[in-house]
């Protein structure tokens, strides 16, 4: 069985109608089933990343293949399934508050049906049982009915890893994802991601702003500054000392 979620970025440049400057030639390998953490200051091209990987953001330069397809250039039913591949979860979890966790963890589905019948809701039984299964994955089965405005910060973005799960990807993107959560419920975020990583397989690219959580949870830490690639080494090499670069604003006295 040929192992998926392989990424490769070749040359990538992101340079927006302002004329900033997101991404500055990037390249970067990312095996399958590695769980790589992206660091940096804020503003340094970390979220911009993560969109361009499953297309959220065109590039301006270079080209990111998906298991060797290049999603920089894939267009209508292409560019659909490549992105039914590639799962994203977002800091400010992406749900629709109104509607019940069962409903916003179905949508993750819409990739695989007809436009008319995803506008309805017209989700099979075999659908049905998965949402469950994947909302009992994070632990929130019996939160099935409840409506996603009611749940804390954490358990909606739990409900976000279980939407993402419905795609069944080979990618899955974390921007930002424990941002404003208190350590016990990062840590439960953390672990779940971890665990689909471990158990799955699954290929987890994450930005994350705390060095220890990089420390505790990647097999690889890549770390961007202004845009650059500056930084790329396996967990195994990775010493406390190397961030202070990464994190040295601009004029910082060395």
């Amino acid at each position: 069985m040929v192992s998926k979620g392989a990424i490769q970025v070749e040359g990538v440049s992101k340079i927006y109608s302002n004329g900033v400057v997101g991404l500055d030639n990037i390249n970067l390998s990312i095996k399958p089933g590695e769980f790589v953490v992206v660091i940096g200051l804020s503003g340094a091209g970390k979220s911009t990343l993560l969109r361009a990987l499953n297309r959220l953001h065109d590039v301006t330069a270079g080209t990111i293949k998906i298991d060797g397809d290049d999603i920089t250039k894939a267009s209508g039913k292409k560019l659909r399934n490549m992105r039914r591949n590639v799962a994203m979860i977002f800091q400010n979890y992406n749900l629709v508050k109104r509607s019940t966790v069962a409903k916003n963890v179905l949508s993750g589905r819409v990739g695989y049906y007809s436009t008319w019948r995803s506008a309805f809701g017209l989700f099979n039984k075999d659908d049905q049982n998965r949402a469950a299964k994947s909302l009992e994955r994070v632990n929130l089965l019996d939160k099935y009915y409840t409506r996603a405005r009611d749940l804390s910060g954490g358990q909606q973005q739990r409900v976000g890893i279980a939407r993402a799960l419905m795609q069944e990807p080979a990618v899955f993107l974390a921007d930002e994802p424990v941002s404003g959560l208190d350590p016990k419920t990062t840590k439960l975020v953390m672990d779940d991601l971890k665990r689909l990583n471990d158990e799955d397989g699954l290929t987890v690219v994450a930005n994350l702003h705390s060095v220890d959580l990089a420390m505790a949870y990647a097999t690889r830490i890549v770390g961007l500054k202004a845009g650059k690639l500056v930084y790329d080494k396996p967990i195994g090499e990775v010493q406390e000392e190397d961030f202070t670069e990464i994190y040295a604003e601009a004029g910082d006295k060395k």
